[in-house]
């Protein structure tokens, strides 16, 4: 492998001078990303912010990146880290007094395909609720505001003011500035050369000039991030991925333009395109097949002195697309290439980074695998900043939590989903997006084998997990589509086998914790703001930050006297382990911890005849009398031990069966077999999220989060304010409920055609004149009803039943109706009403 050396630009700073051997806050790692964290760690009022790094600010990724800066993301959270980072890159000169080379000539992504115009529709009404300007353009606008292309492809355009680029060498430098303003020092070159983790949860840092004590640290070591994480015993799935992209000479066209292009992003051709001085400069993300990752370094490590130098590049790997770029951009044809940059960036297997505090390391955090480093360095740097400041996140980014990835995160699948990820860069994104490459992992239930050929299987926390079942005549296979699509028709089916008959569900990539010990009981009233079940017992619990957000859903099981089961879902396992461990540390609880995820299978069975199909396989009383809803229970189904619960969130009556998972098989067989006569058949997560939407129950991730409160969620019958615990959170609650609500979560009937709203979509108010007011969470299609259905955040004042709104989906604005939930009655409300009506009727 043979590297460019670029010479060094900056002075390393006197060490002897201003040597520190203590540190608040110490961060490993100058690029933009380490940088952007000391500026706001130091502005934010923390002393004693200190910086290492190995060679010289902006080494690594930082320096030979392209500098795009866009508004644009196709998820939600993320937005807001894009907005904050532009709005502080505008403001950053004045404040710092650093040059930043920050241009602003606007972003247009280009549609080719009708499938295209529909993406950027389905973006339109995501983006629609947030504060960036985002227009779907014509293509006379494209052509307007982008002269030089060929329009003969193109339908319409994403256009983002505001959106550019900027100097990534000069950001950092005045991030730089701008920490050593506030009093945060950076020192340089200094090598970090083990870690050691004290008891009372401080650290020692070794390094070549001495040993610096340091209350938390932030690795923001870029590709260096795996080897900082190895020397504590971590594997951070991280993997160089070689990118390149091309700058031209100067263009005759380009050069008599009176002002800047926009930046362009040609999905089809998947590149990226803008202007270089008087020339161009565009990058493309070759396909998983042609790109190339630089995986010796995640086995040998990274060449010992490696900073400021290149990979050699490789034209003709990027032919495809500098030949698709020629065809869309006709100037380039004539134009002369007098560099080719081709340098590491560091890639998740997602391609989105991991921020956050760590599971199981207590007080070590990260800022790294960024594969868009620029863009989000500002809004990352505020993010973390004000999460160690405040003690909690300031909004929701669980996609960033570096606890999505457990030990099933092995080098292979890294190596085959940063493969897939590169060269998935511009694909269409889908709602219920699906990516196959590296699975299954090593999580699959006892399952699998028996339910692979029979289902579409979903990618949950490194499970496969069901989302409907195939029958004969169905059109098979993943099929994504912004309408209703092949799996609509067999929901449906799904959904009449569990609210007729009797279904089964593989619930088994729950995450699950066991916690017992003598001050268990003391630990969870701390943590939960509902009250502790009695033992034999569950209920659904909340666990709440500081200032009153939900954090946390889950199942709380009190199985025997100081023994609890803790179950939340899947994509929230080690995110909900981390704070629970956290609060028992810092509160020195006697208390034991243990997470039984991959050890424990959950089948869920549920319909009106899943009592019967079970009282088939055991001896124990099943009826309502006797095993009422939420008990809990170690009993013997076909003489396998299980710990049964009387709880479903489809509503229907049903169990959730938590066993070895070794005897998952043994006890599916026996209850597919028990239920024969029944009628008894698979149902999947699909059918699941449209029987749990009908009978309104809220989902973590969606209704609730880190960045909703529970009273406006309408978890209020959950919380206790009056329980004799102060629970995290209960004084902000106090002080939210007196001061009173701004919004409401809501429940919504659409009159639709096609589509069905999914969440996050923008919900207007027509009074005059239209315009936002809110958003959605969650929806889908009500087969009872036969109309779509959903959740939406909405204005106090525009929360009352009969309330009419509107909801965007694919560019078209739906009438959509506040009704009372639930719109179906759930299996115990029916059955304590019938009852009552029995009770009555004898009266």
């Amino acid at each position: 492998m043979s590297y460019f050396i670029f010479p060094r630009e900056e002075k390393p700073f006197s060490l002897e001078a201003r040597w520190k051997d203590r540190a608040e806050t110490l961060i490993i790692g100058g690029g933009c990303v380490g940088v952007s964290l000391a500026y706001h760690l130091a502005k934010g009022g923390m002393k004693d912010v200190l910086l290492l790094e190995k060679s010289e600010l902006t080494a690594g990724s930082t320096w030979h990146a392209a500098g795009l800066t866009t508004y644009f993301h196709p998820g939600i959270n993320l937005k807001k880290i894009h907005h904050y980072s532009i709005k502080l890159y505008e403001k950053l000169e004045e404040e710092t007094g650093q040059a930043l080379g920050f241009h602003q000539p606007g972003s247009i992504r280009l549609a080719t395909t009708p499938t295209r115009v529909d993406e950027f529709k389905y973006q339109m009404t995501r983006a629609g609720w947030h504060q960036a300007e985002q227009y779907f353009i014509e293509p006379e606008r494209v052509k307007e505001l982008f002269p030089l292309l060929n329009m003969e492809k193109v339908l319409a355009g994403l256009y983002n003011p505001g959106d550019g680029h900027i100097d990534p060498y000069s950001l950092t430098m005045a991030l730089a500035a701008g920490a050593r303003k506030y009093g945060a020092q950076l020192n340089y070159p200094v090598q970090v050369t083990n870690l050691k983790s004290r008891a009372d949860g401080t650290w020692e840092v070794e390094t070549p000039h001495g040993i610096i004590k340091a209350n938390r640290i932030v690795n923001t070591a870029g590709f260096w991030a795996h080897e900082i994480g190895k020397m504590i015993g971590l594997h951070h799935p991280l993997i160089p991925v070689h990118h390149q992209y091309v700058v031209t000479a100067s263009i005759p066209e380009v050069k008599v333009l009176k002002k800047e292009l926009p930046v362009l992003r040609d999905l089809e051709g998947s590149y990226y395109l803008r202007q270089e001085r008087d020339g161009l400069l565009f990058g493309p993300y070759e396909s998983p097949e042609k790109m190339k990752l630089q995986e010796s370094w995640v086995t040998d490590g990274v060449p010992p002195g490696f900073g400021k130098e290149l990979f050699e590049s490789d034209l003709d790997r990027i032919m495809d697309h500098v030949e698709a770029a020629m065809e869309m951009v006709p100037v380039l044809k004539q134009a002369d290439i007098i560099n080719v940059v081709a340098g590491p960036i560091t890639y998740s297997p997602d391609i989105l980074p991991m921020v956050g505090p760590h599971q199981s390391v207590q007080n070590y955090w990260v800022a790294i695998g960024f594969g868009y480093g620029i863009i989000h360095a500002g809004g990352i740097g505020k993010y973390l900043s004000d999460w160690i400041l405040s003690g909690e996140p300031p909004f929701d980014l669980i996609e960033l939590d570096p606890n999505r990835y457990g030990k099933w995160t092995t080098v292979e699948y890294t190596a085959a989903k940063a493969r897939e990820s590169y060269g998935f860069n511009n694909i269409v994104g889908y709602p219920k997006e699906e990516r196959f490459a590296g699975r299954p992992t090593e999580r699959v239930s006892g399952l699998y084998e028996i339910l692979k050929s029979k289902c579409s299987m979903g990618f949950h926390a490194g499970w496969e997990q069901p989302h409907w079942f195939y029958k004969p005549g169905d059109e098979t296979g993943y099929k994504p589509s912004f309408r209703r699509t092949n799996w609509f028709e067999p929901v449906g089916r799904e959904y009449k086998q569990v609210m007729e008959k009797v279904g089964v569900i593989d619930l088994t990539p729950f995450g699950k914790f066991s916690i017992k010990g003598s001050d268990s009981v003391k630990l969870l009233d701390h943590l939960f703001a509902n009250v502790i079940p009695k033992v034999g017992f569950t209920n659904i619990s909340h666990m709440l930050t500081p200032r009153g957000r939900v954090y946390a859903e889950l199942t709380v099981s009190h199985l025997r006297p100081g023994e609890f089961l803790l179950v939340t879902g899947s994509g929230s396992e080690l995110h909900d382990l981390r704070w629970i461990e956290e609060e028992a540390v810092k509160g020195q609880y006697n208390v034991e911890i243990k997470n039984i995820t991959d050890e424990i299978g959950v089948l869920g069975i549920a319909g009106p005849y899943a009592r019967e199909v079970l009282q088939k396989l055991t001896a124990e009383d099943l009826s309502d009398a006797a095993f009422n809803f939420l008990l809990s229970r170690h009993v013997k189904i076909a003489d396998i031990p299980v710990t049964a619960i009387r709880i479903s969130y489809t509503g229907e009556l049903g169990w959730e069966l938590y066993h070895k998972r070794t005897d998952s098989a043994a006890l599916y067989s026996a209850i597919m077999e028990a239920g024969h006569e029944q009628g008894i058949d698979n149902f999947g997560t699909y059918a699941m999220n449209t029987l749990r939407l009908e009978k309104a129950f809220r989902a973590w991730g969606a209704e609730m989060n880190c960045d909703t409160n529970p009273l406006e969620a309408g978890l209020k019958y959950f919380i206790k304010l009056n329980k004799p615990a102060d629970f995290i959170g209960k004084q902000a609650l106090k002080q939210i409920k007196e001061k009173g609500l701004e919004r409401q979560l809501v429940y919504l009937t659409l009159e639709t055609d096609n589509v069905d709203p999914e969440g996050n979509e923008s919900v207007w108010y027509n009074n005059k004149a239209s315009y936002v007011i809110g958003n959605t969470t969650s929806g889908c299609y009500s087969y009872n009803t036969q109309q779509s259905l959903a959740f939406a955040y909405v204005p106090v004042e525009l929360s009352k039943a009969g309330q009419k709104l509107e909801v965007e989906l694919l560019g078209k604005k739906y009438p959509a109706t506040i009704i009372h939930e639930p719109l179906v009655m759930t299996e115990p409300t029916r059955t304590q009403l019938q009852k009552k009506g029995s009770r009555n009727a004898k009266t």
